[in-house]
């Protein structure tokens, strides 16, 4: 049987074909989420950036700055002011000044907006709802811990200049 290293009843040899498999798999998931994210960007005049830049305050334990933002998302100051400007107009996003220092910025989601993106998102909270559906809580652990440790590896990537 196989264990956390990957390996199956034939070995090591599977190795490669499962990941090449799991890339296959995570590639046509990127492909799908990329999809309909530009479907929301369309539909509310945005860059899929910005759609992205939403996504980080959205999904944030502590206030995001510009700077957060900037690192997070890979962009320029310029890119991050510009993206601001657009969901900041779009009427997505709101600059609220730190009380205690006027020069920090935090960037806040703005309660109709979320609404506007969760009644958009929602047949994609559905869709996610049913596949859940046909996991047990043990095995969606599994993917959850995975996803994350993915995404903790990822993030650490540097992202080569072309």
């Amino acid at each position: 049987m196989g264990g956390q290293t990957g390996e199956t009843d034939e070995g090591a040899a599977s190795a490669p074909s499962d990941l090449r498999r799991l890339a296959v798999e995570l590639r046509r998931l990127n492909g799908e989420l990329t999809r309909v994210v530009h479907g929301f960007a369309s539909g509310q005049d945005l860059h899929p950036t910005d759609v992205q830049a939403l996504a980080v305050v959205l999904d944030a334990t502590e206030p995001v700055t510009p700077s957060v933002l900037r690192r997070r998302l890979g962009l320029t100051s310029g890119a991050v002011s510009a993206c601001v400007d657009r969901l900041e107009r779009a009427g997505h996003l709101r600059r609220v000044r730190e009380s205690a220092d006027r020069r920090v910025v935090h960037l806040q989601y703005v309660p109709g907006a979320q609404a506007r993106a969760r009644k958009y998102f929602g047949p994609l909270a559905e869709a996610a709802d049913r596949v859940r559906g046909d996991f047990s809580a043990t095995e969606l652990d599994v993917v959850t811990r995975f996803l994350g440790s993915l995404n903790q590896e990822l993030a650490a990537v540097e992202s080569p200049r072309a």
